[in-house]
């Protein structure tokens, strides 16, 4: 017995092939996360999350450990320089906080794509006697948080050139 296979048969299995390998290729991409940039005198930085759950609350105790985690980007910031600290749309959808030294810098979440900061402000500690003290490094993280839930947290430390 002889099987004869059209070539609409042919055109119709090749078809089916490519949708499933094109299906199969976009199922392997990862939708990439959000990130955070920070520019002064022009010179950006740009970083991407530290810890981040495709937009839905990140646990409790893995958001704390998060916040303590190092930054791996740096910013130079000099006395007078402006830091803009800019997060994409989605990010400023839902508000987001600036900590610096793991401490909440801000009262309220803001919900722009960008905020300017005076550079010299994140170079500034209390020390236990209620006493100003300078430093010339500070960790800054941008946190977004819906309410008390924190969805993303990206890090960048900022060392100041004077």
């Amino acid at each position: 017995m002889s099987y004869a296979i059209s070539r609409r048969g042919v055109r119709t299995a090749t078809a089916i092939g490519a949708v499933s390998l094109g299906l199969l290729a976009l199922s392997a991409c990862e939708k990439p996360t959000p990130v955070a940039t920070a520019t002064v005198n022009g010179d950006s930085v740009t970083t991407e999350a530290a810890c981040y759950n495709d937009g839905k609350a990140i646990p409790q105790g893995e958001a704390k450990k998060c916040l303590s985690k190092k930054a791996e980007k740096t910013v130079t910031v000099g006395l007078g320089d402006k830091l803009r600290v800019g997060v994409e749309p989605d990010m400023a959808e839902d508000g987001w906080l600036l900590f610096v030294n793991g401490q909440p810098a801000l009262p309220d979440p803001i919900k722009k794509t960008y905020y300017t900061f005076p550079g010299d402000a994140f170079f500034q500690q209390q020390s236990a006697g209620g006493q100003a003290t300078s430093t010339d490094t500070a960790q800054v993280s941008i946190v977004v948080a819906d309410g008390s839930e924190f969805k993303g947290i990206w890090h960048l430390k900022l060392k100041s050139d004077d």
